[in-house]
């Protein structure tokens, strides 16, 4: 290769990475962070309301919404409070709201996309493959459970498998384009890219894509940056680069903002959240990690990491035009 052409590889590499704001989503509240691990979790709509403001304030472009029942902290597919947590995110912020359509445990297909058709939301989240969910080894750190439901859902878990049949998959991407709904592919592990493929070949997706790298699940892929390469690499060679936008996960404290910084060096998005970490820092004199009293303060740390790699993080409405959205004008809460 010439000097000339190694210089213009190079060239192109830097600006991919460098050029493109970097969209972080904060995911709120999940369905498997539990209220006895932090104080801090939001559980009503008022709460998460209030958590997806702090996190836009911050520099989050998207919030990744999941409802509980107020009174007891547990997952819930209530339709009624989806709409109240709903509403109220809009009247505070103009955040991209993307909802899951994973659910919680025990939860039907059926009622885990029910919010698309009912809300329209400008995303919400496709997980594209089955595996091992399980979350039992907290039942040796937690000693003591804010609710009854707690302790029992982390045993169960041990004989979990989070169910996404092709037949499921079908429904779920079905019902998301019929609403204008835009998905956001949950990767877990390779068998999930292959699945995407399918799905393309059977017409059931279309491009462009946006993927979101799941790393650190006990069941699914490890979160290496190894992992995270590989599953960047498999999408690239599969689809193309320019067919795709991708984010990552890392579950855990250290590994969320590892692999977040890797992803913003590599061009890609990043997602932080209570979720998927409740730690913002590591105490190194009482050899303990922080909690962190807000999503809010996740997101902040993400930014400074951002900037200081040589990006700057997108707007709501920057990621909006990015992904191809729809609009909140559009969305039906």
């Amino acid at each position: 290769m010439s000097q000339q052409n190694l210089r213009r590889v190079f060239t192109d590499v830097d600006t991919y990475r460098l050029e493109g704001k970097c969209i972080i989503t904060c995911a709120l509240t999940g369905s498997v962070t539990l209220p006895s691990q932090t104080p801090y979790l939001p559980i009503t709509p008022d709460e998460i309301s209030d958590e997806a403001k702090k996190a836009c304030d911050a520099g989050a472009a998207i919030v990744h919404v999941h409802v509980r029942d107020p009174k007891t902290g547990m997952p819930t597919a209530d339709l009624g409070v989806w709409r109240e947590t709903l509403e109220k995110i809009k009247a505070k912020t103009d955040v991209v709201v993307c909802c899951t359509a994973g659910g919680g445990a025990g939860m039907t297909p059926e009622q885990r996309i029910a919010v698309a058709p009912e809300s329209k939301p400008e995303m919400c989240s496709f997980n594209v493959e089955s595996m091992n969910f399980p979350i039992f080894p907290l039942a040796e750190r937690i000693k003591e459970w804010k609710y009854d439901w707690e302790k029992g859902l982390v045993e169960w878990s041990k004989g979990m498998v989070f169910q996404n049949t092709f037949k499921d998959l079908e429904l779920f991407v079905k019902t998301m384009y019929e609403n204008d709904v835009k998905p956001e592919l949950e990767i877990y592990s390779t068998s999930g890219i292959w699945n995407t493929a399918a799905m393309l070949r059977f017409g059931w997706l279309k491009f462009p894509l946006h993927m979101q790298f799941v790393l650190g699940i006990l069941g699914g892929t490890g979160n290496t940056p190894m992992e995270q390469m590989h599953f960047y690499n498999e999408a690239s060679r599969l689809f193309g680069t320019e067919n795709f936008t991708w984010s990552v996960i890392g579950i855990g404290y250290s590994r969320e903002f590892h692999l977040g910084a890797m992803a913003a060096i590599m061009g890609g998005h990043i997602r932080v959240g209570m979720e998927d970490n409740i730690y913002v820092g590591y105490d190194p004199v009482k050899k303990e990690r922080i909690l962190a009293k807000s999503n809010a303060e996740l997101v902040e740390k993400m930014v400074r990491i951002v900037n200081e790699l040589g990006r700057d993080v997108a707007s709501p409405d920057e990621a909006r035009k990015m992904l191809g959205l729809k609009g909140l004008d559009k969305v039906n809460f």
